[in-house]
């Protein structure tokens, strides 16, 4: 493969709504991902779980890569999620992000019939996306929301694809990533929780996509430069303030916690409203995740 590996910081970032409207609102979304970068990311992920894909349409992904596109300088990462409950409609999505610019997609496994996918299916709807995607493929474990979890087994029987180059582990358990980066060492592998970032790093780990880099960005950053700066200690103390953030805010109240982390934060960030059926932050945890992230 002659392409960069795909390594560093990204953000999955968050889907803006216009508050009256309900719709994407361009605007927005190009000014934080304009902030994003600048405090260092590496690329950012459109339509992943924190930018609540499933609750997009099909024109509104196309449109939003198309327009992140336009602001996000051409040596960061543009990776789209083009995961899908059918083969087809995932091989759809993905041709349209490489038409809009799209570096590489995530594809996350089908959810709804989870209980009936055996291994080799899965292989197959991974294999199918990544012969018809002209971007490389990227494998996406997330069974908290597609109850599906993929096994380190399934990426080696992938490894030997040309297209599929890498895999982000959303699972929040070391053991599992520490089992992916032995089973793919030619591939990148990301971790997708902000609170294993270095764990991820110490077992080899290229980087991650980390929810909690949409809010805290520049201290995500900084514990992977550390790192690789070979400044262990620095990482390590870094890597502390991190956690909480990622743990209260990300794992316990979701893409409405994240944006509501976003609008805390301040700084030109827009997080706004969810989509329905999803609910905003109760008040109460509202208060309780901006004395966190002011502290």
């Amino acid at each position: 493969m002659t392409e960069p590996q795909l390594a560093g910081v990204l953000a999955p970032i968050t889907t803006p709504f216009d508050a009256a409207t309900g719709d994407v609102a361009p605007v927005h979304l190009r000014n934080n991902v304009s902030r994003l970068v600048a405090a260092g990311l590496d690329g950012v992920v459109v339509a992943g779980s924190t930018g609540e894909s499933a609750l997009l349409d099909p024109d509104e992904q196309r449109r939003m890569i198309a327009w992140v596109r336009d602001v996000l300088p051409d040596n960061h990462w543009l990776v789209a999620g083009t995961g899908a409950e059918s083969t087809r409609q995932a091989v759809a999505l993905s041709r349209a992000a490489a038409a809009e610019g799209a570096d590489a997609v995530l594809v996350r496994p089908p959810a709804y019939f989870s209980a009936a996918i055996a291994p080799a299916t899965l292989a197959d709807y991974y294999r199918a996306v990544a012969d018809a995607s002209p971007v490389p493929t990227l494998v996406y474990n997330i069974p908290k929301y597609t109850h599906l979890p993929i096994a380190a087994g399934l990426l080696r029987q992938l490894a030997a694809h040309g297209n599929i180059v890498g895999v982000k582990d959303s699972s929040g358990d070391a053991k599992n990533i520490a089992a992916y980066r032995d089973a793919v060492p030619q591939w990148s592998v990301l971790v997708g929780s902000g609170s294993l970032l270095y764990t991820a790093l110490e077992l080899g780990c290229n980087g991650g996509i980390l929810a909690v880099a949409c809010f805290a960005a520049s201290l995500c950053v900084q514990v992977y430069a550390a790192f690789r700066a070979g400044d262990r200690e620095r990482a390590g103390r870094l890597q502390q303030e991190l956690a909480p953030l990622d743990r209260e805010i990300v794992g316990k109240l979701g893409p409405a916690g994240v944006k509501a982390a976003m609008d805390a934060v301040g700084g030109g960030l827009y997080g706004g409203p969810v989509r329905a059926p999803l609910a905003p932050v109760a008040p109460a945890d509202r208060e309780r995740l901006a004395k966190l992230v002011a502290a």
